[in-house]
């Protein structure tokens, strides 16, 4: 038993941790053919993270052991998670230990600490970036919280393992106007979360439209790797989220050969299905000005509600 627990732990993490540069890669190989050109491999995030852990740390002379703690402390927050949510078995491998609320909390404590160490070291930059996080933050938990919630009412228990059993059961929920509307909701709070076309630009450095990129520009290195890395696996959980807690198609409930060979075949699928949509709407949207990004963080807020109400309404 112990042993199993244990293979658990660490396939899932190997899983979520080696396959987030790869959702990266290929997200910026979609958008490069979109826009007709070549683009970098789709290998290449793992060259990059490969480059930065060879380079050196630069420390801001009035940086506090924030700065030093913050990236571990982020892709920690990050590996916990990806233990929580479901991938390609279930049970996950901590659901005894928290459910779906436990995992907002930790992007939360992520969230927290970003902010406060782009006002650790005295940057302009990255004080703008701090506050414009935590103001997008107000609006997107609560959507978030909303569109989970609506998930969790549908099978009874906020437990991610129990979501996903109940709904596997249930194919017909799946289709369900509320689960489709918090699928939508859910969807637009991820684009936000992890600072995608059209609430950040990834890509940019640019003053007037920085908002993850100026919190993190004093960090270099293997510092700068971890958090870059942390990005890329908070990115597979959410769509991990998307893809087994409202279409749970395909997900082992065994350790069996076959059970894990045919759930880790539905994830990439799902996963990578996913990851060219996210490119899709990249590709076809600009990214909006910063006024007008809490509009659209209040449609996704708007529609988790709607999917809530609605569920009370017309029922499961």
């Amino acid at each position: 038993m112990a042993t199993i627990i244990l293979l658990s732990f660490l396939f899932q993490i190997i899983l979520v941790i080696a396959l987030a540069p790869l959702v990266t890669g290929i997200i910026r190989k979609t958008k490069a053919r979109f826009q007709h050109r070549r683009g970098a491999t789709v290998l290449q995030p793992y060259y990059d993270l490969v480059k930065l852990m060879r380079k050196d740390v630069v420390v801001s002379s009035v940086a506090s052991w924030l700065f030093h703690c913050t990236p571990f402390v982020v892709f920690s927050s990050m590996v916990v998670i990806s233990l929580l949510v479901p991938t390609v078995v279930t049970p996950v491998p901590l659901h005894w230990v928290g459910d779906i609320i436990a995992v907002i909390y930790l992007f939360a404590l992520g969230r927290f600490f970003m902010a406060l160490v782009g006002l650790d070291t005295a940057s302009a930059f990255g004080g703008l970036g701090s506050s414009r996080e935590m103001s997008i933050a107000s609006i997107v938990e609560p959507a978030m919280m909303l569109a989970i919630f609506t998930a969790a009412v549908t099978a009874g228990s906020t437990d991610l393992s129990v979501i996903v059993d109940r709904l596997s059961t249930t194919p017909a929920s799946m289709l369900n106007p509320s689960h489709l509307l918090a699928f939508a909701g859910l969807f637009v709070v991820s684009l936000a979360e992890t600072g995608r076309i059209p609430v950040d630009n990834p890509a940019t450095h640019l003053e007037l439209t920085m908002i993850h990129e100026a919190m993190i520009l004093e960090y270099s290195g293997p510092y700068l790797a971890l958090i870059e890395w942390a990005s890329q696996v908070k990115l597979v959980i959410f769509l991990a989220l998307m893809a087994n807690m409202f279409f749970p198609l395909g997900m082992a409930t065994t350790w069996s050969p076959s059970a894990l060979a045919v759930g880790a075949g539905a994830f990439l699928l799902k996963v990578i299905g996913l990851a060219l949509i996210v490119a899709l709407v990249e590709s076809t949207n600009a990214k909006l000005r910063l006024f007008r990004v809490p509009e659209l963080l209040v449609v996704a807020f708007i529609l988790s509600l709607l999917s809530l109400i609605l569920y009370f309404i017309v029922g499961a």
